[in-house]
């Protein structure tokens, strides 16, 4: 081939492999997905305390958890997972009561004021546990709104079922349960769990559902913070195992049980459990909270929500509302977004039965597909147009240079390259 028609080829060459790059641009690219959660604040680096459970029972005197010096200035993962931000628009748990029965909360804590009703021991939270998961419920964020809680509408009924360090006792949890039931709270969060089972916290807990409560737990302890949980028997903790109760587990990011996670059965419904960003009941600091107890704290703001958007709804149909539209799992994942926005049919129904809340548009596409489908067209006669200009500029060169003869054919003697048969004769 003469040099000149070879940079041809290779030009041409090129402008056709192009074209074929060129081609899966037709095709709608999608988003990947994050493959991490966000971090609790944008300054790399900055680490916010833990907010603990329970305080060391063994120490002679424990001291009170100290303020948080930190300030958190993004959402954390869950609040995004939970899509709090959307959610607000349809419903923030005004009206609604939710009943927190934990360490206490502190009335005046920032993001609280005016929020919460606490008597007595409850209003005391040595541990800050309580005031905290209060926040994930119903706070406003203060002076960081995006870290407002997933009912910021909502009341707080704070109660005590542990002693001043955080220590639980079945006869603690069930006065809680009666109190909460008395004074008519809607929800009622029991975000401590109890290895046995106990009459008095049974009957409780059947009154409270009587009187048309919805009764959310956590599905296990928190993990202890010393030593491991790989020796400790799956078991189900109480009250999460009583008939009617949610039970809620935590769950990380990627949708699985942390590790060391207390082993259980009988979960109804998991929820964001770990990196949860909150206030805590000294200074105007943010923490960081893990456990089935956030988990739940996140069940029960979303618990109010939806008593509020669904005022008739009965207390188990609550419930169904809750895991009927959780994402699928093997274990349920809270959408408080779609728990508010979804119409479900009879509870009874068959799977497939439910529809959105809101009518569903369907966007005319025809238009965009047209386009699409001539944009493709167009790619591949270019690349048919492309590949004949490279089969015309390696053929035509070898056809001229054997006179215009189809190849194989012997060329007569005294014939001229480039010269036709007659000339030649």
């Amino acid at each position: 081939m003469m040099p000149r028609a070879r940079g041809g080829a290779r030009l041409l060459s090129g402008a056709g492999l192009a074209a074929v790059l060129l081609l899966p641009t037709a095709v709608p690219a999608h988003t990947a997905p994050l493959s991490r959660p966000p971090a609790a604040d944008e300054k790399k680096g900055q680490e916010l305390p833990g907010m603990p459970s329970l305080l060391d029972p063994e120490a002679e005197e424990a001291a009170c958890t100290p303020a948080s010096r930190e300030t958190a200035k993004q959402q954390d993962w869950s609040r995004q997972r939970l899509d709090l931000d959307r959610l607000r628009g349809h419903s923030t748990g005004a009206g609604v009561t939710v009943a927190l029965i934990d360490t206490g909360v502190a009335p005046d804590a920032a993001g609280l004021d005016g929020r919460v009703t606490a008597q007595g021991a409850a209003a005391e939270d040595c541990v800050g546990h309580g005031t905290f998961l209060a926040g994930l419920i119903a706070g406003t964020g203060g002076d960081s709104p995006r870290l407002a809680g997933v009912a910021p509408g909502a009341k707080v009924l704070a109660l005590r079922g542990t002693d001043t360090r955080g220590a639980a006792s079945p006869e603690l949890v069930a006065q809680a349960i009666r109190e909460a039931t008395e004074a008519g709270a809607e929800v009622i969060a029991v975000t401590v769990s109890l290895p046995r089972r106990d009459t008095a916290l049974t009957d409780a807990v059947a009154a409270a559902r009587r009187a048309g409560a919805v009764v959310i737990a956590a599905a296990t302890p928190d993990p202890p913070s010393r030593g491991g949980t790989d020796e400790i028997p799956s078991r189900v903790y109480w009250p999460a195992g009583e008939p009617g109760v949610l039970s809620v587990a935590d769950m990380l990011p990627g949708g699985v049980r942390p590790d060391g996670s207390l082993p259980t059965t009988g979960i109804d419904l998991a929820a964001p459990g770990a990196g949860g960003v909150a206030g805590g009941p000294r200074g105007t600091g943010h923490y960081l909270g893990a456990g089935a107890s956030v988990a739940t704290a996140y069940a029960a703001g979303a618990a109010a929500v939806v008593r509020a958007a669904h005022p008739d709804d009965a207390p188990d149909a609550v419930i169904h509302r809750l895991t009927a539209t959780a994402s699928p799992a093997d274990i349920p994942q809270l959408d408080a977004y779609a728990a508010v926005t979804t119409i479900l049919g009879d509870p009874g129904a068959p799977a497939g039965a439910e529809r959105a809340a809101d009518p569903v548009t369907v966007r005319d596409t025809s238009t965009a597909d047209r386009a699409t489908g001539r944009a493709t067209l167009f790619v591949l006669l270019g690349s048919a147009a492309v590949l004949t200009i490279l089969w015309a500029a390696f053929t035509l060169p070898r056809a001229r240079a054997r006179g215009w003869r189809p190849a194989g054919r012997p060329q007569r003697a005294g014939a001229e390259p480039g010269l036709g048969e007659a000339e030649a004769s």
